[in-house]
């Protein structure tokens, strides 16, 4: 999972093959997966998550007589493309929450999921996430939250305690406002989709009705998320991350240039370059919408029409048992997919229980297929949020995602 800039830059994917190029007879379903040699394709933050899912399908391998090779991609959305168009996809995939509609909908992948066992143990959220027209698809492998990193010596230091954490945004302005420096920025978060959409939908807005069937990106409650950033950054408690010589937030937190972030459980990956940063996690302060945060999540895809399907599918009921998703929690610090297993996790890391607790409301940015160009102009715009015309770009914005989203239906 990407752990610094999820959702930013999102490419679109171009598939260009046919099924019939990867199918050749048809699925297996006959139930034996013994002396099965299966690929699986990886997005992996480092060398424990490597490690981990290797040992992981060593241990499915040595319990069902098939074997598994692990390649952990150099770019999972450009190898997949590419090994979809050559009519050769791995046999399991790291499939992307923003990439899943377009896959889903050009039929390229097996809609396992409600099929398995465990299908009724997985986060709504996440399940809504890889559910297409109705249909949950693939299993969740692990989610992310986004909640409000607080630098806890920095906090001492100004005077703040645990009654001044903020519940809403008033809360967020004062602290914020207590926290800046002449050296110190209150706040900081990437000015992106994915961190300035949880100010929109904390305002009671989003980018698409119920329904699926109509974007309402242009309303006033969005408008007021959009603006409570300009606010922020116009009082000077927020500094974006590129405003104070930092490539991410999590940087800013570390080398103090912030003294509070936007971010995901990924944060302990500054632990690394800043071991002396002391900090805590606590969930996104609500707005006058009420509390509101984005889950980022992959899940285990399998190619629709393989003959590998039978293997694949046991293994990701392998891969996706509580006991598993605990042992890679351990291992790289993921959060499990199913909600008995990210209690357990809640327990055993205290310190990223806010982003458990959190994802019982928490909703996946908008990623239905053709939306992922949509919002990349969405961010371009938004480098012109501070001291420009909000509501003309969420006027842009919607007459664009509704295009995209009505060609999408009419497929």
């Amino acid at each position: 999972m990407n752990t610094k800039k999820l959702g930013a830059g999102i490419a679109a994917v171009a598939l260009v093959a046919g099924l019939a190029a990867c199918s050749s007879g048809g699925p297996d379903t006959s139930g034996d997966i013994s002396g099965q040699k299966l690929t699986m394709l990886i997005g992996s933050s480092g060398d424990a998550e490597t490690a981990a899912v290797q040992a992981a399908a060593d241990a499915w391998a040595k319990k069902s007589g098939s074997t598994v090779e692990v390649v952990a991609a150099s770019d999972l959305t450009q190898q997949l493309s590419q090994g979809f168009a050559g009519g050769n996809p791995p046999d399991v995939f790291y499939m992307g929450w923003d990439q899943f509609g377009t896959y889903a909908q050009n039929k390229y992948l097996e809609p396992y999921a409600k099929d398995l066992p465990n299908s009724g143990d997985f986060y709504k959220s996440l399940k809504d996430t890889f559910t297409y027209k109705g249909t949950f698809t693939c299993d969740p492998k692990d989610f992310s939250t986004l909640g409000l990193i607080i630098n806890t010596d920095m906090w001492k230091a100004a005077g703040l305690t645990d009654a001044d954490i903020p519940t809403d945004w008033a809360g967020l302005e004062s602290a914020a406002k207590k926290l800046t420096t002449d050296k110190v920025a209150g706040l900081s978060f990437g000015l992106e989709y994915a961190r300035v959409g949880v100010f929109m939908n904390q305002a009671g807005g989003s980018l698409i009705s119920a329904d699926g069937k109509t974007v309402t990106a242009d309303t006033p409650e969005n408008l007021a998320g959009l603006k409570e950033v300009q606010k922020l950054h116009d009082d000077g408690v927020l500094k974006f991350p590129s405003e104070i010589d930092s490539g991410w937030s999590g940087e800013a937190l570390g080398k103090g240039a912030a003294a509070m972030v936007i971010e995901g459980p990924w944060i302990k990956g500054i632990q690394g370059d800043f071991p002396d940063t002391h900090y805590q996690a606590y969930e996104l302060p609500a707005g006058p919408g009420g509390k509101s945060t984005f889950t980022f999540t992959n899940c285990w895809g399998i190619p629709a029409g393989s003959k590998t399907t039978a293997a694949s599918e046991d293994l990701v009921k392998f891969l996706t048992s509580d006991e598993q998703q605990l042992k890679f929690a351990d291992a790289f610090g993921v959060i499990p997919s199913t909600e008995s297993a990210a209690k357990e996790y809640a327990t055993k890391f205290p310190e990223n229980a806010s982003f458990v607790k959190s994802n019982d409301y928490a909703v996946s940015p908008v990623n239905f297929a053709g939306s992922a160009t949509v919002i990349t102009d969405f961010n371009a715009q938004l480098a012109k949020l501070i001291g420009g015309d909000a509501k003309a770009i969420l006027a842009s914005l919607q007459t664009t995602l509704q295009a995209a989203l009505d060609e999408a239906n009419s497929k």
